[in-house]
Parts: C-alpha cells; sequence; structure tokens
C-alpha cells in the first residue's frame, strides 16, 4: 500500500469516529510526514535520528512537542545479549557479553554495528577516519559540541557524538551534543589539540568539561586542567587522605605556589615510540596517548623546593588502591621520558590527587599500595617502594561539582 493509500484509510477511519495513534519512522524508509496527517482525533509519534532534519518543517507546522530519548545504557544493551544467546550455556552467554561490552566501551550503544564484529569494525573505521582526516578548515564542526544544535548533516556529530538530556533551568530538560564514549572522545581530542590553537583548544575543552566529568571520560578530562579557573576550584576543595601512620598534614605545593600550574599540554608516547628524552617543563601537563597508562591519568610537576610531582587520577567511587609493580611501570616511563630522571626523582615529593564528579561516592580512606607477587619486580623492592608510598607520597580528594565548571 502507497502513502496515499494509507493517509486515505486513517482520514476515513477518522471520519467513521474511530480513534487511533500513528507511529511515524522518518529513517525506516518514509519520506517527509504528509500535511494530512495526523487526521482529526488521531496522535502522531514521528521517530527520527538526530541526524535527520527532513521532518523540521511539518513537525513547526503542527507545533509537535520535541522528545529526546537517551541512548540505551548498559542494562539494556546487556538484557538484549541474554536474549539474543538464551539458548545457550552461560558461560557462551558471558562471553558475548564481554565482547559486546568491549565494543560498546569504543563505539558507543549503536545497536545496529555493536551485537556482530564485521558490522563493529566497519563503522569503528569510520570514526577513526573521519578524525584521522580532519583538517585544520573543518575544526569548526567540533564547536557544536556542548550545545543544543541540530545536527543537520554534521558527520562528525553523526559519527562521534549522542545527545543526552541534561536539567535547565526552572528544571527543564535541554538536549546537549556530547562525545559518544571516552575512546572516541580521547582521539578527537588529541588531534583537535595538534589543529587547533591553545586558546581555542581551551575553549573547546570548557565546553565539553562537565560532560567529560559526568561521564568519568578519565584522562579525556585532564585537559580541564588547562582552566584557570578549575584549577582555583581544585586547589579550594582538596582534602588530604591520611595513611594509617597518621603522619601530620602537608601543605600541598599546589596552594603554595597558587599561582603556578599547566598552561599548555603535551602528549607523552608510548615508550616503545620515544625518540629521545627531554627535560621536565613545569608549564606542560603531560598527558599519555596509551589508553593504559600506570597510576595515573595524567601528571605535571610544581617547581617547589623540593620539585614535587602532581599525579591526577579521575577517580569513580570505591577503592583506588595500587600495587607496588604499578608503581615500578610508571617511574620506569619516566626514567625513559625525561633526562636525569634517577637523580631529579631522588628527592622529589609526590602528590596524587583523586578527581570525582560530585555525583560520585567520595573517596575518604588512603589508598595503598600493595605488595604483590611480580615478575619484574622483587619482593624487597616492593617493600621499599610500598615503604616510599606511605611515607613520602601525599594523597588528595577533590569532588568538583557541574558549577565549577
Amino acid at each position: 500500500m502507497d502513502m496515499s493509500m494509507m493517509i486515505k484509510a486513517v482520514k476515513e477511519l477518522s471520519r467513521r469516529g474511530m480513534k487511533g495513534y500513528i507511529i511515524y519512522d522518518v529513517g525506516g524508509g518514509l519520506d517527509i510526514p504528509s500535511p494530512f496527517l495526523p487526521p482529526g482525533g488521531w496522535g502522531m509519534l514521528v521517530v527520527a535520528a538526530p541526524e535527520t532534519t527532513s521532518y523540521i518543517s511539518w513537525a513547526n507546522e503542527k507545533r509537535a512537542v520535541r522528545i529526546i530519548m537517551n541512548c540505551p545504557d548498559e542494562s539494556d544493551v546487556k538484557a538484549m545479549c541474554v536474549w539474543k544467546k538464551r539458548n545457550q550455556p552461560p558461560p557462551q552467554q558471558a562471553e558475548y557479553w564481554r565482547e559486546v561490552k568491549g565494543r560498546m566501551d569504543k563505539l558507543g550503544p549503536i545497536l545496529r554495528y555493536i551485537f556482530d564484529e564485521g558490522s563493529y569494525k566497519y563503522w569503528i573505521a569510520k570514526c577513526h577516519d573521519l578524525v584521522a582526516w580532519t583538517t585544520s578548515w573543518e575544526i569548526q564542526r567540533y564547536f557544536v559540541f556542548g550545545t543544543s544544535k541540530l545536527w543537520e548533516g554534521n558527520k562528525v556529530l553523526e559519527y562521534l557524538a549522542r545527545i543526552v538530556r541534561v536539567r535547565g533551568e526552572r528544571n527543564g530538560e535541554l538536549p546537549l551534543n556530547a562525545p559518544i564514549t571516552a575512546h572516541l572522545a580521547s582521539k578527537t581530542l588529541c588531534k583537535l589539540a595538534q589543529l587547533m590553537t591553545q586558546a581555542d583548544f581551551n575553549l573547546f575543552v570548557s565546553r565539553i568539561r562537565d560532560c567529560l566529568m559526568h561521564a568519568n571520560f578519565g584522562k579525556c578530562a585532564m585537559f580541564a586542567f588547562l582552566n584557570v579557573a578549575f584549577m582555583a576550584a581544585i586547589r579550594r576543595k582538596l582534602k588530604e587522605l591520611k595513611p594509617p601512620t597518621r603522619r601530620s598534614s602537608h601543605r600541598r605545593a599546589s596552594e603554595v605556589r597558587s599561582q603556578e600550574g599547566p598552561t599548555s599540554h603535551y602528549f607523552l608516547p608510548s615508550a616503545e615510540r620515544i625518540g629521545k628524552k627531554t627535560c621536565i617543563n613545569h608549564r606542560l601537563l603531560y598527558i599519555p596517548e596509551v589508553e593504559k597508562f600506570p597510576l595515573v591519568d595524567g601528571f605535571f610537576f610544581m617547581d617547589s623546593n623540593p620539585m614535587t610531582l602532581v599525579g591526577l587520577r579521575m577517580a569513580t567511587a570505591g577503592g583506588h588502591h595500587t600495587t607496588a609493580s604499578t608503581v615500578r611501570q610508571f617511574t620506569d616511563c619516566l626514567a625513559a621520558y625525561f633526562n636525569s630522571w634517577k637523580k631529579l626523582s631522588r628527592d622529589m615529593s609526590w602528590e596524587i590527587i583523586y578527581v570525582q564528579h560530585a555525583d560520585s561516592t567520595p573517596l575518604n580512606d588512603w589508598q595503598r599500595c600493595d605488595v604483590v607477587n611480580s615478575d619484574n619486580v622483587s619482593k624487597k623492592e616492593s617493600q621499599k617502594i610500598a615503604a616510599f608510598w606511605e611515607e613520602k607520597v601525599r594523597q588528595y580528594q577533590v569532588s568538583i561539582p557541574s558549577r565549577d565548571f
């Protein structure tokens, strides 16, 4: 039945006094909604993807209310996986869920691409290519992140964004274009950092900072530390986490030298890709390119006496204890990056800041460094590292509400 026949049929039903409701899927092959729909006494729901705009003139004419739906969350996708594999043994169900979750963590909850490996590889490659081939002439496309602007054919949003509902004024809701995953946000930020001036890049980060913090976007949110206001908010609210030894409180270097903080960023390559060592720069925020960098998500150095290493860890609720082998991996990386690390680190003090969004359950306890069996660290050295952690490392926790962004 073609469209004209369907319209004629529902109009006839309406004429006979029958009530009904039309669900019209613009993305399902249907064209622009007819101006004759819905007939009198009927309701109508037009379903469209964010990049679809063909229905807008119809919506304006009908004074339709715009409703934003969030993407499926993890529990929704897990339920779908259970249903798909309901006839298989539990171990196979669990393995399928691990595969799908791994794809979803990188690509987002895009149902047409995460359940099949071939579809996933196709779409993730297109996302990576879009970012990799971005030029300086195209960076304006990215400035719709953190706004409520319609997508209107913007490929950047189609590939890299999702729409979320956020609370606006007077408890109303607003749609917001947010990064779809930490993985794609990280690649996007790394690329834009190469193309933008520092001022433009800081402006871009300020627009999406709340999204990054709400979603616990790990090292992506490190860029917020380039913002002076954000650093000021951090300093005001730091809470020291004391070890069981009950040592005296310490005036942190970031407070003593409150005007000195990182003003630009530097991406640390993986240890295997280091060309030659460099000198420590106290004005740089060092952000690892690798996704599983040990111990911290980023760090910078304070030109204090003694010099202070400030490690930044984006933290969720629960413990963030570490191990001696992880600390050893971290110091090995720094030794590979920086000239004279062994000499400089001898008297260096450490501060670790656990940064949480205000909605998270705050960390209140000292985060341990445990001694565990490891192939790359002897038991004696592990005990030495654990003792250093408890005696020399200062820990702080800070919860940052959205208004401080």
